[in-house]
């Protein structure tokens, strides 16, 4: 499922006060990363990372990384060294953000 203009709106005006909760830094995607962020978007459904100034791959090698290793994850947005990643949760007492996103994609 890819995300509307409407919905990326929503998303992006969703995570414009949030801080980064994971950086990725001079040891890039390990397992162990990708365990916390499957754990954290399960929980939060929208995050923000951000790649540190050690970090050797760049932005676009992580989000490829993490969309390859957890497929259902979308990219919101992203400025510089820093993305917005979207995944709706399974649970429904975790479903904060995703009813009102699957609304705006109805309309």
């Amino acid at each position: 499922m890819a995300l509307t203009g409407k919905q990326k709106h929503y998303l992006r005006s969703k995570g414009q006060t949030m801080k980064p909760l994971f950086r990725v830094g001079k040891n890039a995607i390990t397992p162990e990363f990708i365990a916390q962020v499957d754990e954290a978007l399960a929980k939060r459904e929208l995050i923000k990372v951000s790649l540190l100034p050690a970090a050797e791959i760049s932005l676009d090698e992580a989000l490829t990384s993490l969309t390859n290793a957890l497929p259902s994850i979308m990219v919101a947005q992203t400025i510089g060294k820093t993305a917005l990643l979207y995944r709706p949760a399974e649970k429904e007492k975790n479903q904060h953000i995703s009813a009102e996103v699957k609304a705006l994609g109805r309309s």
